[in-house]
């Protein structure tokens, strides 16, 4: 059966985001100097990790119920767009899984489309606006098509955090049309994005855990 995605995996995804953005903390911040407010992987950092804190104190029993608080804890805790962007990712994410005991890699994708249509509509964003979107929908579309096509989890994760990681890179030659990035207009260009690069972190983390 592999791995069950369970409260405990889900608990595991959030403190390996952490471990993750933490060690591109200093990348993220170089990113965000260039076309925005600078302050992206310290608050990131500062979020995640309070998130993974308050999972380890109040332990919650259910995949959804994890998401849920961790997105709640971005939420309060990280300034600037991420905190309420991240955080309207993951209640989503978790809302949709709802309160089963385990989930299906099928609901998995589910949940990550949900995210996605979170983000987009909090941030008016849309593919191409050179967003974190750029990375996230991608990441939606390979995990679903992988599930469809029957991959197991891990193969199926692997998509997601490709064309993540594809999708962030693919921000480079792009012109900021949203956040404040889009203020430098044409001087956007030649830069990634850096809440794609955090997208790409923490889908390669999922992908991550499910290998353990």
């Amino acid at each position: 059966m592999g791995t069950p995605m369970d409260a405990e995996f889900f608990t595991a995804w959030i403190g390996e985001a952490a471990r993750a953005v933490r060690a591109e903390k200093d990348r993220l911040t170089r990113l965000d100097t260039a076309i925005g407010d600078g302050d992206h992987g310290v608050n990131l950092d500062r979020g995640l990790t309070a998130a993974a804190a308050a999972l380890a104190e109040r332990r919650p029993a259910a995949p959804g119920a994890v998401l849920a608080l961790a997105g709640s804890t971005l939420i309060r805790k990280v300034g600037g767009a991420s905190g309420p962007l991240y955080g309207t990712a993951l209640r989503e994410a978790g809302r949709a899984l709802g309160e089963g005991a385990e989930v299906s890699p099928a609901e998995l994708a589910r949940a990550l489309e949900a995210a996605v249509d979170g983000v987009r509509g909090l941030g008016a964003a849309a593919e191409g606006d050179k967003t974190m979107v750029d990375a996230l929908a991608p990441a939606a579309g390979a995990l679903a098509r992988a599930v469809r096509e029957g991959r197991d989890l891990a193969a199926a994760l692997e998509a997601a955090a490709s064309a993540a990681e594809s999708g962030a890179e693919a921000t480079v030659p792009m012109e900021a049309r949203k956040g404040r990035a889009s203020y430098l207009g044409p001087r956007s260009v030649g830069h990634e994005d850096p809440g794609a690069a955090s997208g790409a972190l923490l889908l390669r983390a999922l992908h991550t855990v499910a290998v353990r």
